[in-house]
């Protein structure tokens, strides 16, 4: 701040300082709308929960609002003892699971986890849980960013 007052007495003239001062507001409003606003967001999320120990399937929408393609590396929750990014793919008559390392979503893109496509796989289940509780789940991303997402919990016949 001091900086900012000493070039501020330094320029020559009133008209002068005004600019200076507004293209430094103009920077800060800059910076604080763009941290206000995240990149990554996640709408649509829900758990499909199975009894016991049963695994439970998490899916959910990642919208990415920036200029950048951005890559999920990882999730975690303190609900599970493992959560895990799959993909459903059918081969003829025949459906399978695979794990899979990363997902990019576009630029000013998202992708859609859903029954039959990508999925959180959540196994180990740390607490009681059944339909009507919430989980959370953090996701990690390849610019460092970490979003963490409540999802409800619905019952095993649900498909939305």
């Amino acid at each position: 701040m001091a900086s900012i007052s000493r070039l501020i007495s330094q320029t020559s003239s009133g008209a002068t300082s005004r600019r200076v001062l507004a293209g430094i507001l103009l920077a800060c409003a800059g910076t604080l709308a763009s941290a206000a606003a995240p990149t990554i967001a996640i709408s649509d999320g829900w758990v499909r929960w199975l009894p016991g120990e049963l695994p439970a399937a998490g899916y959910l929408t990642i919208t990415n609002n920036g200029d950048k393609p951005v890559t999920l590396v990882g999730m975690t929750s303190p609900d599970y003892g493992m959560a895990m990014l799959h993909q459903t793919t059918n081969e003829g008559s025949l459906s399978k699971m695979i794990m899979v390392d990363k997902l990019t979503i576009p630029a000013h893109g998202k992708v859609q986890f859903s029954p039959g496509n990508y999925h959180v796989m959540l196994e180990q289940p740390k607490r009681s849980l059944a339909p009507g509780a919430n989980i959370q789940l953090q996701l990690k991303f390849s610019d460092g960013e970490t979003v963490v997402a409540p999802l409800p919990i619905k019952p095993p016949g649900t498909t939305q």
